[in-house]
């Protein structure tokens, strides 16, 4: 199954005494022919996985820093199918890490759940990431995505009952995503203290590994993650640090921030 590179990847992690890090990046930005730098530079200064971010017109779940991606992306004009194309030129150039898709519910519907799958299978994607699909709703993506052999990733929240937790991991493939506050995304200068608590509840329920999102932005931040959790995502400030100077320097700049993080991944919760 193409989900256990993931798996393989948080288990690689593990092994070496650490937490798996996975930046978010915009397909498409800052420029539309930019992806595959900025995923290699990611990559080559320690990315165990990277999430894509797939533009979307109404991007509910995104604070202001995402979603101003997304539209310059937009107006560069990415589309669904251009994404597909850049995921294949990264395969083609040798970079293996997983690569996981992080979109909105609409646009996999308007291709089709079946025809979005496969596309992504084709193109060489190890996961899906519905952000607006809830989990008693997710029934025929979950189908879809176990027939083409696509981790489809559930989000899963403080305010997430124990019932929508042990529904949402119950057929997850890959990782659990635990949102570590309220609202949507974006920096913050702290985190939220209940996300420990989030990511206690949801171990009672899965073995997969679980990695915490939304807001991460420091090395400080990382190795607070360290001490309860499995991998940490960064996106808002990756999407600052793309942004804050000449776009032709985007890529070495993400590669020196997401090295610089590399100090707070050392391994501090009790292995699963």
């Amino acid at each position: 199954m193409k989900n256990d590179k993931i798996r393989s990847a948080f288990d690689k992690a593990k092994s070496e005494g650490r937490i798996a890090l996975i930046p978010y990046i915009t397909v498409g930005f800052p420029e539309i022919d930019q992806t595959t730098e900025i995923v290699r530079s990611l990559v080559d200064n320690g990315a165990d996985a990277v999430e894509l971010g797939v533009a979307f017109s109404d991007p509910l779940g995104d604070g202001p820093t995402i979603q101003a991606s997304g539209h310059k992306a937009l107006m560069n004009g990415v589309t669904p199918e251009h994404c597909f194309r850049v995921v294949k030129k990264i395969r083609s150039e040798g970079i293996n890490v997983p690569i996981i898709f992080m979109g909105y519910y609409n646009t996999i519907f308007n291709i089709g759940l079946r025809e979005y799958c496969q596309a992504g299978v084709e193109a060489g994607i190890d996961g899906i990431i519905a952000a607006d699909l809830p989990v008693a709703e997710a029934g025929p993506l979950q189908d879809a995505c176990d027939e083409s052999g696509i981790a489809l990733i559930p989000l899963v929240a403080i305010t997430s009952t124990d019932n929508s937790i042990e529904r949402a991991c119950k057929k997850a493939k890959g990782f659990i995503y635990c949102i570590s506050l309220l609202g949507v995304t974006g920096a913050r200068s702290s985190m939220s203290t209940r996300v420990e608590g989030l990511v206690n509840k949801v171990r009672q329920f899965t073995n997969l590994p679980i990695a915490v999102g939304f807001g991460i932005s420091s090395t400080d931040h990382v190795s607070e993650v360290a001490r309860f959790a499995d991998g940490a995502v960064v996106g808002s400030q990756m999407i600052n640090t793309l942004a804050d100077g000449n776009s032709d320097e985007a890529a070495e700049r993400v590669g020196g921030y997401i090295k610089s993080l590399i100090p707070g991944t050392t391994r501090k919760v009790v292995a699963n």
